[in-house]
């Protein structure tokens, strides 16, 4: 999981780091990392992706209705 960012010649060593923040972001180390900071029981898990695919379901149904 380690992110690898290689210095192309006469690149500047601020798009070096804007290179490294963007590997960061798309590679959700952030969010992984923040996720594992505390345990969290398999039911609460359960609980939370439950209420992801309902919220999600809610806009799509917004946006279906709003449409016609």
């Amino acid at each position: 999981m380690a992110i690898i960012v290689k210095k192309d010649p006469g690149e500047s060593e601020d798009r070096l780091i804007a290179k490294f923040r963007k590997k960061v972001q798309i590679e959700q180390v952030l969010t992984l990392v923040k996720e594992r900071g505390h345990y969290k029981k398999p039911s609460v898990i359960k609980k939370e992706k439950l209420a992801r695919f309902r919220k999600k379901g809610r806009r799509q149904n917004k946006k279906r209705s709003a449409s016609f």
